[in-house]
């Protein structure tokens, strides 16, 4: 009975140690969090100080060459391929023959058509003989004359198909690729070769509302390859879309001659730079200030200890920075980083 009862005693102190032990554990784990809520009521921010300085004018857009021409070549008649007389990379002039597909079934063609033409013609002079002397009708002699145009008509048709055994090309260029070999059948419409001309190109940007009322068709335009730092080459303004897109940037086309090497390719990764030579004093942010896009004109501005969601009019962009011209003060600071944790009016903690 006795070491019964020592049991329960120490089985009662080792739950009351256990209980001690947890209370304790508890009110430290509270301590820690109310601590740490302390420390994590402000929101950590960079920041940087709108100025006004002189900016460069000048406006970057990027785009991809495109060549002015672009064609593909297609077998215009039937037949195996006899000959192929070009290879890829060969420069191709305007009415150059650059295949020859079998023709032997059409100049069979061509033989029946013209025997049928050359009866139909002699029938036409007997029958005007005849009714020169009343031997045939007048309506005998009109039904010889429409098969002899029709015999005419299908010879023509005949040597035009004829023709058609020889694949030439349209416009003068390049050849990017050949899609047929010696004794390859082609159908009509078949491709067979794919001409590019890349001594014009084309390079289409995207260029903001702010900066394309500057623009207008016929204007100059310096362009430059990612690929040649050390080439500018000079292209003029051929487009301007009427309408933007979504974003409301205006799609704007610009025609750059490619030199005698033709160093630019379609393909190519292209700049163009609008507004050469040409500064003016801006107030301006970082591009990064703004929440979400530039055009919907909202930054974060320090006021104290707190980041006020402010609204702006924003003005010409300078690739990294954008002019503002109204809602933000010459020597204010606006947030740069941590938006995406912040709501207006939340204390915030600026780290470097």
């Amino acid at each position: 009975m006795k070491r019964a009862i020592i049991s329960v005693i120490i089985i009662a102190a080792v739950l009351a140690g256990i209980f001690y032990i947890l209370n304790k554990n508890k009110t430290k784990n509270e301590e820690e969090t109310a601590a740490a809520a302390v420390t994590n009521a402000t929101v950590a921010v960079r920041v940087d100080t709108a100025k006004s300085q002189t900016m460069d004018l000048a406006y970057l857009a990027n785009g991809t060459f495109m060549p002015k021409q672009e064609v593909t070549v297609s077998a215009e008649a039937a037949g195996r391929v006899v000959r192929v007389l070009v290879d890829e990379g060969s420069r191709v002039s305007a009415g150059q023959t650059l295949a020859v597909v079998e023709g032997d079934k059409l100049n069979v063609s061509v033989a029946n058509a013209q025997a049928v033409f050359n009866n139909a013609q002699a029938d036409v002079q007997r029958f005007e003989s005849a009714y020169a002397t009343g031997g045939v009708t007048k309506q005998q002699l009109d039904q010889t004359k429409l098969q002899f145009e029709n015999a005419k008509n299908n010879l023509q048709s005949a040597k035009l198909t004829a023709g058609d055994v020889t694949i030439k090309t349209s416009v003068s260029g390049i050849v990017n690729a050949r899609m047929i070999e010696p004794g390859t059948y082609l159908n009509v419409g078949a491709a067979a070769f794919d001409i590019v001309n890349v001594s014009t190109l084309k390079l289409r940007v995207n260029v903001d509302e702010k900066n394309v009322a500057t623009l207008k068709v016929g204007q100059t335009v310096d362009v430059t390859a990612s690929v040649y730092a050390d080439k500018t080459f000079t292209g003029k303004i051929t487009f301007i879309a009427p309408k933007s897109d979504g974003g409301l940037n205006f799609p704007v086309e610009i025609e750059i001659t490619n030199n005698a090497d033709n160093d630019l390719r379609a393909g190519m990764y292209g700049t163009a730079r609008f507004g050469v030579e040409q500064s003016a004093n801006a107030l301006v942010i970082p591009r990064t200030a703004f929440v979400g896009s530039v055009s919907d004109n909202k930054v974060y501005v320090v006021k104290g200890d707190k980041a006020v969601l402010t609204q702006v009019v924003s003005g010409r962009s300078f690739g990294d920075y954008i002019e503002v011209i109204s809602g933000v003060d010459d020597g204010d600071q606006v947030v740069i980083s941590g938006q995406i944790n912040l709501f207006d009016q939340s204390p915030i903690t600026i780290i470097k």
